[in-house]
């Protein structure tokens, strides 16, 4: 009777639909928008209202025994509504909001049914739990059980079938928060399924109440847990990949930067480390530094090195990319002792110069896997440096 599952559910659609919220501020027209925030906030707030607590409350609140099932009724309805626009809103084509009229004209009159059913019928019991099984024979009040329940399970079966259709056409996040979507909708199909039967079985005088109360409401709990789940896949797929690609790439440069370690510290050409930060931080810190150290070893490059080294092993791999690393991890290399020798000065203004350009946030990668290579057994004896 506590009614948590039915407040973690809530919770969970409504941090969906907080989530979703900036999107939607953004893109006020956009209709697929509009339908996806639409289906979140409707489905936390039949949870919302479906709970005992809260059912207790809106009856004591009204005077009238049972409001509350109407109420919910309505705001599932609702939900209904919202799912099958949505659906309409994915498909798409050329009359797109003529059909999404007709269902939210089609579920209005589900919702002006179910509130002329409860007030032609009695239902003077309350019953915060099992109201659908206690006045499933009750005339009025039973068929508008069983409106509500075969509206829901029509909403979630073509939401389903579509969200799975559509799945099979797309990749990645996409096409895995559809299937959560998918996967969510056929639980809120077995709330409906395990509603409906328990209500048949009380026609035919047996019992099976422990299907509504206990069966229902944990299918719908799944369900909304893989409903937030597929809505918020999706967006967070794109930053999941972002933060994996940016670690990566900072774990590759580790050999470049280890190379230039030296340096950084004695000319003190590293910025401060960020304590607490994202790994796109991270990384941009670890490129900043090695620009650093490059820009400042530019006077002892061997140009004459560069191009040499380039040459052989293009000649040898006929690979243009590899090659650039490659010439470019030698020319560190012999920078980066020459810069460390007291006996060493920089080169003349005309033959000290970076090769072509500063190499690219990729071609330093390429250059860091260069470098974890194993060094040539003798290394190039450079021509821009001379003796002091």
């Amino acid at each position: 009777m506590s009614g948590l599952l039915n407040y973690v559910s809530c919770g969970a659609l409504w941090l969906g639909l907080l989530v979703r919220a900036p999107d939607l501020l953004r893109h006020r027209r956009d209709p697929y928008l509009r339908s996806l925030c639409a289906v979140l906030g409707l489905a936390g707030l039949c949870f919302f209202l479906g709970a005992p607590p809260t059912v207790g409350a809106v009856n004591d609140v009204s005077g009238v025994p049972n409001l509350a099932a109407p109420v919910t009724y309505a705001a599932i309805t609702g939900y209904c509504a919202a799912s099958q626009v949505l659906v309409v809103h994915w498909r798409g084509g050329p009359r797109v909001r003529r059909t999404a009229r007709r269902w939210m004209l089609a579920y209005a009159v589900v919702v002006l049914g179910i509130a002329v059913m409860f007030v032609l019928g009695e239902a003077p019991v309350e019953r915060r739990t099992d109201l659908d099984t206690y006045y499933a024979t009750t005339p009025f009040i039973a068929q508008m059980i069983v409106l509500y329940l075969l509206a829901h399970l029509t909403a979630v079966t073509v939401t389903s079938v579509m969200a799975l259709h559509w799945a099979r056409r797309v990749r990645g996040g996409l096409r895995a928060g559809l299937i959560l979507l998918g996967a969510g909708s056929l639980c809120g199909g077995g709330y409906s399924v395990a509603k409906l039967a328990a209500v048949g079985a009380r026609w035919t005088g047996r019992d099976w109440s422990g299907l509504g109360t206990t069966v229902s409401p944990a299918a719908a709990g799944l369900g909304a847990l893989l409903t937030v789940v597929g809505v918020l896949v999706p967006l967070a797929a794109p930053r999941i990949a972002e933060w994996r690609r940016a670690r990566r790439t900072y774990a590759r440069l580790e050999p470049l930067e280890r190379t230039l370690d030296d340096l950084l510290t004695r000319r003190a050409l590293r910025l401060p480390r960020p304590r607490v930060a994202s790994a796109t931080t991270r990384l941009m810190w670890r490129q900043t530094s090695v620009h650093n150290a490059l820009s400042h070893l530019e006077p002892y490059v061997d140009r004459d090195l560069y191009d040499r080294t380039r040459a052989e092993v293009r000649e040898a791999t006929g690979d243009s990319e590899r090659a650039e690393a490659a010439a470019w991890a030698a020319v560190i290399r012999v920078a980066v002792r020459d810069e460390a020798a007291p006996a060493r000065m920089p080169a003349r203004d005309d033959g000290g110069r970076l090769p072509d350009r500063v190499p690219d946030p990729a071609a330093l990668v390429r250059i860091a896997d260069a470098l974890a290579a194993p060094a040539p057994a003798a290394a190039p004896v450079t021509t821009t440096a001379r003796t002091a």
